[in-house]
């Protein structure tokens, strides 16, 4: 079974005025011409692949029925808060999510549709899961600098530089890491975000923001500081410490092309 991941970027002006659709899909589509709300839909589907074409889901399709069938849903109910002189809050978004879903299961069914994410901004995101219970999650991004070097002592400095290249320079290297939080969010309680992001800092950023992970993080003293291992210790630190948000996944990038997603499940 494949999950395929598929963003719909888009742009709404939240005052109604007649929208501009573009040509280019990768800023967005539809747009705005000046301002205007920035949002992009992340959908996930399951499906086994389908044998002539290779797809789980022809990706093409996917672009077409969120255009066609959710963002002109979005629209609406953005410009119908606006006019209430509000903005759109977590509750509503993720109302918004779940009407989406049904608005999608007319072309995909219910069962395939198993995640969506709006990007609030480009550090944040609301989502849905539907696996085997709803769970509405809530991630956010953080950034740290740290160096590390890669080396195993049961190996010679041939074997080590041969399995970690320029990861075992004697000097270390350094990164620019982004910590993405998943978390479930209470249902209405207020409050939590900022508690969210304090006790990030506190519980995990103060202790690899700008160190040298090997030296300065006991954790690491034996353990070699990769992406991995970096992400398994940041949900190490943060579990139970963000109540009454429940922590669901840790994502640490490395860099634009190196991720690793973790979860004790």
């Amino acid at each position: 079974m494949h999950i395929l991941a598929r963003q719909v970027r888009f742009g709404i002006d939240p005052f109604g005025r007649d929208g501009f659709t573009g040509a280019n899909s990768y800023a967005g589509k539809p747009t705005t011409e000046g301002f205007g709300l920035y949002g992009s839909l992340w959908v996930y589907l399951k499906s086994k692949l389908n044998r002539d074409t290779g797809f789980a889901v022809n990706v093409s399709e996917i672009d077409a029925e969120v255009r066609e069938r959710v963002l002109p849903f979005f629209g609406r109910r953005i410009r119908e808060t606006c006019a209430k002189q509000k903005i759109p809050e977590l509750p509503d978004v993720y109302q918004w999510l779940q009407q989406s879903r049904e608005l999608l299961a007319q072309r995909f069914g219910k069962k395939p549709l198993c995640r969506l994410e709006l990007e609030l901004n480009p550090f944040r995101k609301a989502g849905i899961i539907w696996e085997k219970r709803k769970m509405l999650t809530y991630t956010e991004q953080f950034e740290f600098a740290a160096m590390h070097k890669l080396w195993n002592n049961r190996f010679d400095e041939q074997a080590n530089f041969a399995m970690f290249g320029q990861c075992a320079n004697p000097a270390g290297h350094g990164h620019n890491y982004i910590l993405a939080v998943t978390v479930c969010p209470p249902k209405n309680k207020t409050g939590w975000l900022g508690h969210l992001q304090k006790t990030v800092q506190t519980e995990f950023l103060s202790l690899v923001d700008h160190k040298n992970l090997n030296c300065d993080v006991k954790a690491f003293a034996k353990t070699n500081p990769t992406v991995e291992n970096i992400a398994q210790y940041a949900w190490k630190k943060l579990k139970g410490k963000l109540t009454p948000c429940k922590l669901v996944e840790i994502t640490l990038w490395e860099n634009d092309r190196t991720y690793c997603r973790y979860n004790e499940d």
